[in-house]
């Protein structure tokens, strides 16, 4: 009795393990089985080359976990582990099935310990030693595999990225990119072909490129050197909203909606409209091109627009400034709102009287000018670019 007790108590974990090395494959085909009835992700009876991944992946657990046993100094190489992280994402599962799977691995190799302790003379002590290793072994192979399927997804989101960034430079080309080698890579980068966009043009004014919450289906050039954004089907229920709401704070203009080919257009004059912003001719903060589009022409060629104005504001040139500011004033309100004495009074908040002697001034100046329309019309547009001009200095 005390040579069999010495040896049961001289017997150590790296001893026992030689003697399990033969039942590896008993034991994988019974993890194996409890894994494919109680974790549906991996029931898979019919496919036999899947049945044969999850065989290698199982038996490389248990060799791996008898060889720390037996030589507990040795390196550990996780890369086996990292892949099945990275096959899980790849499968577009989440981490939860195999981590799931690596518990039921652990309680069946436990089970069959405590089955055979007393045969091979394994005392409590070894026995509590083989338990506390498997578990701290689980977390490792846990650990490995979660680093393996954290970089699958990292370099999955950084390829769908370059995609869609590699889709926004094909979108906003000149001339555009054909239309069959957009629809291929809007396909690759998940993003369905809207009928129409609007861009959306970011002042990035302190360099932080800070990108606004977005759906993902807005396409985001952060990275480019002017930022922008693509938006689908911008008159789209909702859009209007959730674009004020996630600009909110940026100083941006919203491009006029056109159809996808078109894209390149909607962007130009979103720039412009912040430029536009910038000099204090246009609001500051969020702007929408289409609320402003009598600006954006006449200010489209601002050289022809300066002769026009030179030529049809050459009756007011030899007043006092403050004299030619009164009546550019009266004559815009004049043109836009109608003829009437009252109503452009109002316009300006002035009296009645003051407007109509300030007409009169101007027929004295314009002469039969005033009766043709399209004197009128070059009139109005001059005015308006004062005007705008106007504010930009004063802004």
């Amino acid at each position: 009795m005390a040579n069999k007790s010495e040896n049961s108590e001289s017997r150590t974990p790296a001893d026992i393990v030689r003697t399990l090395r033969s039942g590896i494959g008993r034991v994988s085909k019974e993890v194996i089985e409890e894994i494919q009835t109680r974790i549906p992700e991996y029931a898979r009876p019919s496919d036999e080359l899947y049945i044969k991944v999850v065989r290698t992946a199982v038996e490389q657990a248990i060799e791996g976990f008898l060889d720390r046993i037996e030589h507990p100094g040795a390196p550990w190489d996780p890369e086996p582990f990292r892949m099945i992280g990275k096959g899980e994402a790849a499968e577009g599962r989440n981490l939860e099935p195999l981590q799931t799977a690596m518990r039921l691995g652990a309680r069946v190799g436990w089970r069959r310990l405590t089955e055979i302790a007393g045969p091979l003379g394994l005392c409590p002590q070894s026995l509590y030693d083989l338990g506390e290793a498997i578990f701290v072994y689980l977390d490792q192979l846990a650990d490995a595999a979660a680093e393996g399927f954290e970089e699958a997804r990292a370099h999955a989101a950084g390829e769908m990225e370059r995609r869609r960034n590699r889709l926004l430079d094909l979108l906003l080309s000149r001339p555009p990119a054909g239309a069959e080698a957009i629809a291929d890579l809007a396909k690759a980068a998940g993003w369905r072909l809207p009928r129409t966009v609007a861009c959306v043009a970011l002042d990035d004014q302190h360099g932080t490129r800070r990108a606004p919450a977005l759906p993902p289906d807005v396409l985001m050039g952060m990275g480019r050197p002017a930022p922008c954004l693509l938006v689908p089907d911008p008159n789209g229920p909702g859009q209007g909203p959730m674009l004020d709401h996630a600009l909110r704070g940026y100083r941006a203009a919203i491009g006029p909606p056109v159809p996808l080919a078109a894209a390149a257009t909607s962007l130009r004059w979103a720039c412009e409209a912040l430029d536009l912003s910038g000099r204090g001719v246009l609001p500051r903060g969020l702007l929408r091109c289409a609320d402003h589009l009598a600006t954006l022409v006449v200010f489209k060629d601002e050289e022809l627009v300066s002769a026009l104005a030179e030529v049809r504001l050459a009756p007011l040139s030899h007043l006092r400034p403050t004299q030619q500011d009164r009546l550019a004033e009266t004559l815009l309100a004049w043109l836009r709102h109608g003829r009437g004495a009252g109503e452009v009074a109002a316009r300006l908040h002035v009296h009645p009287q003051t407007v109509r002697y300030r007409l009169r001034q101007l027929e004295e100046l314009y002469g039969d000018q005033l009766a043709d329309p399209d004197i009128r019309f070059e009139l109005e547009i001059a005015l308006r670019a004062r005007q705008a001009a106007g504010a930009a200095l004063r802004a």
